[in-house]
């Protein structure tokens, strides 16, 4: 694709440098095809018609140069554009070269993307296939292993069918073995049902055994339970027993104690009494006091010995007096 832009660039350039207008062309030509200018010394020295011809002749020369020039610059374009017409063609064939190369390029891609797509499904195809020959393979190996061991057991239960062949000749109500396989099955059913039953029946015993252990055992825990409680009652019975008698023993002390100081009592109210009285019976006062007024009674007696006391302070000091003035 780089190449094919190089070749586009090309013909642009050259047709921009052959861009010029021919006018320029042509009149750089008749510039270079014209004779340099006579020297001044000589120009002063020529007549004007010979200058007149000479300027004539130079224009037919540089009319014939132009035209020169011309056909040789129209066999050039025509060159120019006969190679135009060859590279626009080399181009072209260029152009469909690169787009078949390009169409050649995209389908090997996709040709190799299906041959790489197709590989790889090939290769997981074989895997696939691989790992189902492997697991047939084991397959096989595992029922050539059953194979061989239906063999043996069919070996081993040889002597079996010819004894339930003799057995069920010796048997006429089974006509074939089967029906005797199957009343054998039947009994051998039964006989596991009746020790599953047995079992049953033996763990339903065992069970009813540990619960009269347990409840035995639970009886004998609440019999020593009760007698430990019927011992802390009789412990209780024995204290309060113990505390009754030491509270009657109590009670008959404090009667005792309130019968004797209920006695001192009355002594000491007959004491006050007998003092009032006789205090009454000193000042020759009748009672003014009731009997059992022994606070006012002892108050009275109170008052009279205060007073007693006074007189006989009053006498004692009266005794002194006279003693000590002689």
């Amino acid at each position: 694709m780089q190449d094919s832009g190089l070749v586009e660039r090309k013909p642009r350039a050259i047709a921009r440098k052959m861009a010029k207008p021919w006018e320029e062309y042509f009149q750089l030509a008749l510039q270079e095809k014209m004779p340099k200018k006579i020297p001044d010394q000589n120009v002063d020295h020529l007549p004007p018609v010979l200058r007149l011809l000479e300027k004539r002749q130079e224009l037919v020369d540089a009319d014939l140069a132009l035209q020169a020039q011309k056909e040789v610059f129209q066999t050039m374009m025509a060159a120019q554009k006969q190679r135009w017409e060859q590279v626009e063609q080399k181009e072209r064939e260029l152009k469909g070269s690169f787009v078949r190369f390009d169409k050649f390029l995209q389908d090997t891609e996709a040709r190799r993307s299906r041959a790489l797509r197709r590989a790889a499904e090939e290769r997981l195809q074989a895997s696939r296939q691989e790992a189902e020959a492997l697991r047939l393979r084991a397959q096989l190996e595992e029922l050539l292993r059953e194979r061989a061991r239906l063999q043996r057991r069919l070996e081993r239960l040889e002597p079996c069918a010819r004894l339930l062949g003799g057995v069920l000749e010796q048997l006429p109500e089974f006509q074939e073995v089967p029906e005797l396989v199957a009343r054998f099955d039947g009994l051998a059913d039964m006989q596991a049902a009746l020790r599953l039953t047995e079992r049953q029946r033996v763990a339903e015993l065992e069970e009813a055994r540990a619960r009269l252990q347990r409840l035995r055992e639970a009886g004998q825990d609440e019999l020593l339970g009760q007698g430990q409680r019927r011992a802390q009652l009789l412990e209780r019975l024995e204290a309060a027993r113990e505390r009754t008698l030491r509270g009657e023993s109590k009670w008959i002390q404090i009667q005792n104690t309130a019968a004797e100081k209920t006695l001192l009592l009355g002594r000491t109210r007959m004491a006050a009494l007998n003092l009032f009285q006789l205090v009454c019976r000193h000042k020759r006062q009748p009672p003014a006091l009731d009997i059992e007024d022994t606070e006012g009674q002892l108050e009275q007696v109170k008052l009279f010995i205060l007073d007693l006391s006074a007189m006989l302070a009053s006498l004692r000091q009266a005794e002194l007096t006279p003693a000590s003035q002689p």
